[in-house]
C-alpha cells in the first residue's frame, strides 16, 4: 500500500476510506471494528488538550466511522498525518495488517432535505 502524499497549502487534505472488506472480498470482523478504531482515535481532534470532563465522548473529525451501503468504513482525514504522525501510522498500519481495502475519496455532505 503506497502512502498518500502530503497536501500542499492550496490542496484540501484528502480523505482515506478504510473499508471493512479484505482484499479477497471477505467482511472484516468484529462487526463494530470501525467504531472501535475511531474510538481509539477520539482524542485526536482540534482543542483536545484544552477540553474538560466528557471530552472523550464523540469521535475525532479526523477519524470517523461510517457505512457505505452495507460496508462499514472509517474515514481518515489526511490532516491527521500532520497533527499526529503516529496516529496516522496506527490507522494505516491497522488497515494494512488486516488486509483491508483502502480508497482515497471525498466524503460529501448530505443533500439538503426538501
Amino acid at each position: 500500500m503506497s502512502s498518500p502524499s502530503k497536501p500542499t497549502a492550496t490542496q484540501k487534505p484528502r480523505e482515506i476510506f478504510i473499508q471493512g472488506v479484505t482484499s479477497d472480498g471477505r467482511t472484516f470482523r468484529p462487526s463494530d471494528w470501525a467504531e472501535r478504531l475511531a474510538g481509539a482515535m477520539s482524542c485526536f481532534r482540534p482543542g483536545a488538550r484544552n477540553m474538560g470532563p466528557g471530552a472523550h465522548i464523540g469521535y475525532s473529525p479526523y477519524c470517523v466511522p461510517t457505512s457505505m451501503g452495507k460496508v462499514k468504513c472509517v474515514v481518515v482525514n489526511e490532516a491527521l498525518r500532520e497533527l499526529e504522525p503516529m496516529a496516522w501510522d496506527f490507522v494505516m498500519n491497522f488497515a494494512r495488517d488486516n488486509d483491508l481495502q483502502v480508497v482515497e475519496a471525498c466524503l460529501l455532505p448530505d443533500a439538503p432535505r426538501a
